[in-house]
């Protein structure tokens, strides 16, 4: 399925990209997020499970269990600390 992916902050930095668009087999958010993370390097370090890691689904925050649908906008950023 085609998915467009968007990375925030911290994570954006170091994957060196803000979006892609992405083909993809998986079927849910963590299959996604571990297809990233085998790409290896800074995708690997970004995006690891020992991260923590925000998700959002079309624009809602998202539980990794969720399903992945054709032309989802999936994004990734860092928790986010206010003070």
């Amino acid at each position: 399925m085609n998915i467009q992916l968007r990375f925030f902050a911290s994570i954006r930095e170091a994957v060196g990209t803000g979006s892609e668009s992405l083909s993809t087999p998986a079927t849910t958010l963590a299959a996604l997020r571990d297809e990233l993370i085998a790409r290896g390097g800074p995708w690997a370090e970004a995006l690891g499970r020992e991260r923590a890691v925000r998700v959002s689904l079309n624009q809602t925050m998202a539980d990794e269990a969720a399903a992945l649908v054709e032309g989802a906008e999936v994004a990734f950023f860092p928790p986010v600390t206010g003070g």
